[in-house]
């Protein structure tokens, strides 16, 4: 009996072994699909010197990344994607735009985990890893929870994202007083605002206020008068706050407008979407408090040294979610005892990247993000 369980044990260990020598000869093959050229090629570029840092701090020599070029274009993108299935490639990070990936339904066996944050009409197969509009109305959500913010009005400009957007506020159950939909033309933007903030309403209110007192036979009417006349209007806003959904100037044109009605961010709190720590922002004094959901701030600024250190150039802000993902792919696929299959973006997981925690189920990502105000010259975190 003593032989036999000796038997045993050095067989099972001879079978260990040789399992292991097989497997350390495999390689898990990953797919890469950027536009290294062209007009996007200095993105893509970035994003390859991301993954190749991932790769280096992962140091395991199975872990295999197959680069391809996408030029950014989806006839292009579809059929090095399918070069890649020739090879027997399963997962692809990328592509990075949502117009490539118009075509890879027609891989099925093949899941894209797409650098695009948008999520509306996605084929199946395609998985939107960016900080998408659930994961930022969701922070959004916690911060009016926790400011007892009760009579928001979600601005929404008319632009393709307002889709997203709208799906957003749905999945989210966010509390909203209402929802406005407004032009992007500066021209027409700032009657849109003034007629939402009911601009006239109050502006004849003042006016009014001041004839009554002229009129009136109050002793300290000069000293009231004179201070209604500091004012630009008189009456309340029948909101609490703005979220603004929108970036870049686009987004200072609705806060100037907001301003200009005497709507300013010190009567109420002024939100919108992720930023990335856009410091033109802190120069726009009048328009601040501002806040907004993000990464986490303290890994992408590390994030950012490092990757200056080594190739002398900034990254995109795409290549800290490349550098991620690299990351979430190997641990689900170690969690999956090192077998490749696209079933594992379907079970539920965690997984504590740079950005931030991702949130994997049913083939979605969300994250949970960081909240941040910009204010008196820097960023500073709320939660």
């Amino acid at each position: 009996m003593k032989t036999f369980i000796k038997i045993l044990i050095i067989s099972t260990l001879s079978l260990i072994v040789y399992s292991q020598n097989t497997f350390a000869g495999e390689k898990i093959k990953i797919g890469l699909i950027v536009p290294t050229s062209g007009e996007h090629s200095k993105l893509g570029n970035s994003i390859i010197k991301s993954v190749r840092l991932a790769i280096n701090k992962i140091d395991d020599s199975r872990f295999e990344i197959i680069p391809k070029d996408t030029k950014s274009n989806p006839i292009n993108t579809l059929r090095v994607s399918k070069e890649l299935h020739d090879q027997g490639v399963k997962i692809v990070i990328g592509p990075v735009f949502n117009e490539s990936t118009k075509y890879l339904d027609e891989l099925k066996d093949i899941t894209f985990i797409s650098l695009t944050n948008k999520i509306h009409g996605n084929h199946s197969n395609v998985i939107s890893a960016g900080v998408n509009a659930i994961s930022q109305i969701n922070t959004i959500k916690k911060f009016t929870k926790i400011k007892n913010l009760e009579r928001s009005i979600f601005l929404i400009p008319k632009t393709d994202y307002k889709k997203e957007i709208y799906l957003a506020i749905d999945k989210t159950n966010i509390k909203l007083k209402d929802k406005f939909v407004y032009d992007t033309d500066p021209t027409i933007l700032t009657s849109q605002i003034e007629k939402l903030t009911r601009y006239s309403q109050r502006k004849q209110n003042l006016k009014n206020e001041i004839k009554r007192l002229e009129n009136s036979l109050l002793t300290n009417k000069e000293k009231k008068i004179d201070n209604l006349k500091k004012k630009d209007t008189l009456g309340g806003i029948n909101f609490d706050s703005v979220i603004i959904a929108d970036f870049d100037e686009s987004l200072k044109s609705v806060a100037t407008s907001l301003l200009y009605t005497d709507v300013s961010s010190k009567r109420i709190s002024y939100i919108t979407l992720n930023q990335w720590f856009d410091r033109s922002l802190l120069k726009e004094p009048s328009l601040l408090p501002i806040y907004f959901p993000s990464i986490n701030k303290e890994n992408y600024d590390l994030f950012v040294n490092e990757y200056k250190s080594i190739y002398k150039s900034p990254p995109n802000q795409l290549s800290f979610l490349s550098y991620d993902l690299v990351g979430l792919i190997y641990f689900l696929i170690y969690q999956n005892n090192f077998k490749v299959s696209n079933n594992i973006f379907y079970k539920k997981n965690k997984f504590k990247g740079k950005i931030g925690i991702f949130e994997i189920n049913k083939n979605i990502i969300t994250h949970q993000l960081n909240f941040y105000s910009a204010e008196e010259k820097e960023f500073k975190k709320i939660f």
